[in-house]
């Protein structure tokens, strides 16, 4: 997802003042952000809110731009910032010099943090361990710009709202939401022109002070896409206990960060789905929900079946050039009003430029139904499928040459609309851009495991259609084969995408690991690709790199052109194992956990492609979302990889076939879910698998030997 404004220009020539980054998107890869969706917080490591993206938002709104904790006269000297979960983060600093007869710290400030939906918390504590009584004056400094959330990341500032007094606090308004800041004690002193608040504070050795400050924000027509009511977790929490305590970690820090993502559809506030990321993306994305979605299947069918139905309400119905709507089509994402990035980029407050969120819709709606979703539920949504196939065929090969392809109809949108959606990223190994209408590698092989999926759900509950759809997707597999394949020194491979004259786009890109097991590719096809996937300039040992590093157009922090998303690199390792390849598959899966353990388990939406052979630990892309729901998602990804997964609850059966659980054994998770039933499996040191599965499946135990 890409809506970066980008500018060349960063020297302020006309003051002299040497560089800047006006225009420029903020760095987020030192920040600390603590979210409970739809409202979230970004400060420094030291818990100080100022400057950049640093703020307190909800709804898309920048609700305080200013939130600053300073002693009058005395250097406050951070020692420790940490998240404590999702929605949670503390800090510690030392008043230096404070109360102090030895080298050792006597006073100390602790700043604890809290998010909720539309509040922020923060209780300031000062302690006292010397033996001298003290006094400080405490000055909290708040401001608001009320900014837009594509103003921030657009990096251009907005000037100040004036605060104005409220029982001893400051309200803020702007455009339609209203904001206020309290503070328990009310300060000594309080001035709305500098958002000031003062605080004296005497402290006898061994006390200590509190101040507890709440900040309220709300949008004046309510959230867009409320926060779900507390105890309505619609998945099971898995445990994981392994021999590689990187992986626990991490699936226990990307269930706690998935939980602060979801919200819930107004129009039935009983479907949730997962906002895409914090802090570009905190709401609907079709793309990234239906595939956070798919990725936690293994947990159960609830946020799926949400998921599905709050994009089938919104699912197109005519042809409209401003937004892109189109009749079947699932929509890209949905904001509260325009978002207004230049003359020359804007989107619609619905957008349907997305060219695979249709496909993946359909298959989400297979698959759910192969994990246990009831028959009623997936009966319900079928419409809605026969819908989206039609657009594929209609419209998605808008000129039959049967692949589906994009193109930017309104001039103002995203020139790319695969998940690849920066303007630079379908390139030639020589570094050209590719031309639009552009067909996607990746986006064939979904559209083919939609044709094949919903054939399958229209057979099984007695809807016409189904031989149709088989037929439509082989023939799309034959063109596949005959249209996509070029070769270069190293062999055959897959272009990235067909562009606007129909020619092979022919980098080598990670859109290899999206065809894997999609039923796209023959064997010795996967075989081929497997081989390039495990090869030095794509598995980078952090994980995949979107271009291959021997492209001419490669950029370790490029966003799309060589830089590492885990979503990506899980979806790879999915593939993988579908396909039969697992040691390519755990290689890509060490990668990831090296990765998580640098990121302390929350890996980010996407990191630079340098690789281990040069970085011990990967490094930030610093504009990155942190947490993104498929990123965090892909831990259950890899997880269902490492089990060898599969289900098919319509045919009774469950499929566990450890492929590459090596380095994870001894291996329990507990608390899966299928077809509302736990399921537990353990495989022992020696790859003896045991399951606990609902009662009327069969468990089909396989063991997987590398092709």
């Amino acid at each position: 997802m890409d809506t970066t404004v980008k500018t060349h220009d960063i020297t302020n020539s006309e003051t002299g003042a040497g560089p800047s980054v006006e225009g420029l998107q903020p760095f987020l890869h030192d920040a600390c952000v603590t979210l409970y969706a739809p409202s979230f917080a970004i400060s420094h490591a030291d818990g100080q809110i100022d400057g950049d993206a640093d703020g307190f938002y909800h709804g898309d709104s920048r609700a305080l731009s200013r939130l600053t904790v300073a002693a009058d006269g005395i250097v406050l000297a951070p020692v420790r910032g940490a998240l404590e979960g999702a929605d949670r983060a503390a800090f510690r600093s030392v008043l230096r010099g404070l109360g102090e007869e030895t080298p050792d710290p006597a006073v100390t400030l602790h700043r604890r943090r809290r998010v909720t939906p539309g509040h922020l918390e923060e209780t300031l504590e000062v302690g006292n361990a010397g033996r001298r009584h003290v006094r400080v004056r405490l000055i909290v400094t708040a401001g608001s710009d009320l900014a837009p959330i594509e103003r921030v990341k657009s990096g251009h500032a907005r000037s100040p709202v004036t605060a104005t007094a409220a029982g001893g606090g400051l309200d803020w308004s702007r455009d339609g939401i209203a904001v206020r800041l309290t503070s328990s004690p009310q300060p000594a002193a309080a001035d709305p022109a500098t958002g000031r608040l003062e605080y004296e504070v005497e402290l006898a050795p061994g006390s200590s002070w509190t101040a507890v400050l709440h900040c309220e924000a709300a949008h004046q027509d309510g959230d867009q896409f409320p926060a779900p009511p507390a105890g309505s977790l619609p998945w099971s929490t898995p445990r994981l206990r392994s021999a590689d305590r990187r992986f626990d970690h991490w699936l226990s820090q990307s269930a706690a960060d998935l939980d602060r993502l979801r919200l819930t559809d107004p129009e039935n506030p009983a479907d949730q789905f997962l906002a895409a990321g914090a802090p570009w993306f905190l709401t609907l994305f079709g793309r990234d929900s239906l595939w956070a979605a798919r990725m936690l299947l293994p947990l159960g069918t609830g946020l799926a079946a949400g998921t599905l139905r709050t994009l089938a309400r919104r699912q197109g119905t005519k042809s409209d050039q401003d937004t892109e709507e189109q009749p079947g089509k699932i929509l890209h994402e949905v904001r509260r009003a325009t978002q207004n990035f230049n003359e020359n980029f804007s989107l619609p407050p619905c957008y349907y430029g997305t060219v695979d969120a249709t496909p993946l819709w359909i298959t989400l709606l297979h698959d759910s139904w192969r994990w246990g979703l009831a028959p009623d539920q997936v009966e319900q949504l079928l419409p809605h499928a026969e819908s989206a196939l039609a657009w594929m065929r209609d419209h998605g090969d808008a000129d039959g040459d049967g692949f589906l392809k994009y193109i930017d109809h309104t001039g103002r949108g995203l020139a790319n609309q695969g998940w690849k959606d920066s303007g630079d990223s379908i390139r030639y190994r020589d570094g050209r851009l590719a031309t639009s209408p552009i067909a996607l590698c990746e986006v064939q092989a979904y559209a083919y495991e939609a044709a094949r999926g919903g054939a399958a759900l229209l057979r099984a509950f007695g809807r016409p259609g189904a031989d149709r759809w088989e037929e439509w997707a082989e023939r799309l597999r034959d063109r596949f084969r005959s249209h996509f394949w070029v070769e270069d020194e190293r062999g055959p491979y897959p272009a990235v995408a067909l562009d606007g004259e129909k020619r092979p786009v022919d980098s080598a890109t990670s859109g290899f690991g999206h065809l894997l097991g999609t039923g796209l590719l023959n064997q010795e096809e996967s075989a081929l690709l497997a081989a390039r996937l495990s090869a030095p300039d794509l598995d980078s040992g952090h994980g995949l790199r979107t271009l291959s590093s021997d492209s001419v157009a490669y950029n370790p922090y490029g966003y799309h052109i060589g830089s590492i998303w885990p979503h990506d690199t899980a979806i790879a390792v999915h593939g993988l194992v579908r396909a039969g390849f697992p040691e390519a598959a755990a290689s890509l899966s060490e990668g990831l956990l090296t990765a998580s353990a640098a990121f302390d388990a929350r890996l980010p939406e996407l990191f630079a492609g340098h690789g281990a052979a040069t970085d011990a630990r990967p490094a930030p892309y610093p504009a990155s979302c942190r947490p993104q729901a498929w990123a965090a998602a892909s831990s259950v990804m890899v997880l269902q990889s490492v089990l060898g997964l599969s289900a098919d609850v319509p045919g009774g059966t469950l499929t566990v076939a450890p492929g590459f659980a090596e380095a994870y054994r001894p291996l329990k998770v507990e608390g899966l879910d299928i077809a509302g039933g736990r399921l537990d499996i353990s495989v022992d040191a020696d790859g003896t698998a045991h399951v606990e599965a609902p009662q009327g499946l069969e468990v089909r135990r396989q063991h997987m030997t590398p092709r």
